[in-house]
């Protein structure tokens, strides 16, 4: 259960302010250029550049794994903080403009020299697969000053991503957000992110989880490349000894909660167009949380995050083109269940 004493936020979340650039591409565009497709992929801003003058943006919107969802948890009426780095340029003045149109405070000062404000540029191709091109840039700069006590105190649930692990001064940040959230006796969510990311620092994950996550939200091939293990009912067996609960996702197959020796297997929510997978994993975690903090099953808590990661994948980017909270009142009703 959630310690429910003196908090504020249902959800605080912790990660990368980046303003997502979309743009449709064809497969020779991402096979011409060599460039790794369906991952996210860390660039400099030179190679960055490079890739933009090469596309045509569809459209410029605030991102970022945490930020897409607690933006998303917003839109289900849960109150959300975040926190994260951006510059005081432009882009950053957007991004400040976009989560708090989102209803999710945010109050964490931006740069006023340094790196410019982190941006992702995501070409999506025929098959609706989403390649991200990350520059961090100010996003980099998070550091454990960010890190207010009183705000983790305030929350209920502290959500963090994994890609905040590519910085060292973000990863004491993560750090000190978790001893706090201990402190106070908070629930610590946290996502891996991408297979990438994992493989990167698999090492420094295991411990992290082990020691501080309650909630783990990953997909099928992050939680096999985390034990190595091609058989994902033995990473099942294995990630239950490790936190309170894991959720996995695995694309039209559905997703599966752990929870100990119980195992809850949930269907896909079916989707007859999907356009763009951006942030359909940001978005499960934002429905599965919402379940959550409101005491659902488990097994409900999949259904919402399933039906709001539906809802991200029918339009370009991951932020909600609706109210989640009503359009998964509405499909729930085909299941019998109320929100």
């Amino acid at each position: 259960m959630i310690n429910r004493d003196s908090t504020v936020y249902d959800v605080v979340g912790i990660g990368n302010a980046i303003v997502d650039v979309l743009a449709k591409v064809g497969e020779g565009f991402i096979s011409e250029r060599k460039l790794a497709k369906g991952a996210m992929t860390l660039v400099e801003a030179v190679d960055a550049g490079k890739i933009y003058n090469d596309i045509i943006p569809e459209r410029e919107v605030s991102g970022g794994s945490s930020a897409n969802t607690v933006a998303g948890l917003s839109s289900f009426g849960v109150s959300c903080a975040f926190i994260g780095k951006v510059h005081d340029d432009e882009l950053g003045q957007e991004f400040k403009r976009s989560i708090g149109a989102s209803g999710v405070d945010f109050f964490t000062q931006p740069l006023n020299q340094g790196p410019s404000t982190g941006r992702s540029i995501v070409l999506v191709t025929p098959d609706a697969e989403r390649s991200m091109f990350t520059y961090l840039g100010a996003a980099k700069k998070l550091s454990a000053k960010d890190i207010d006590e009183e705000t983790i105190r305030s929350g209920k649930i502290i959500y963090l991503e994994g890609y905040l692990w590519d910085d060292f001064s973000a990863q004491r940040a993560m750090l000190k957000a978790c001893k706090l959230a201990q402190k106070h006796h908070r629930k610590i969510a946290f996502s891996l992110s991408d297979k990438l990311c994992v493989e990167r620092h698999r090492v420094e994950f295991i411990k992290l989880i082990k020691k501080y996550v309650d909630i783990l939200f990953c997909n099928e091939d992050e939680i096999k490349a985390l034990f190595q293990e091609e058989d994902l009912y033995k990473t099942l067996d294995l990630i239950k000894h490790d936190v309170e609960i894991a959720a996995i996702t695995r694309n039209i197959q559905g997703s599966v909660i752990v929870n100990g020796r119980v195992k809850i297997f949930v269907e896909a929510e079916k989707v007859e167009d999907v356009v763009d997978t951006t942030g359909a994993g940001d978005l499960y975690a934002a429905g599965f949380l919402f379940g959550y903090t409101t005491d659902r099953s488990l097994g409900t808590c999949a259904m919402i995050g399933s039906i709001a990661a539906a809802e991200i994948i029918t339009h370009y980017g991951a932020r909600p083109e609706v109210s989640l909270r009503g359009f998964v009142r509405n499909q729930l009703r085909k299941y019998g269940k109320t929100i």
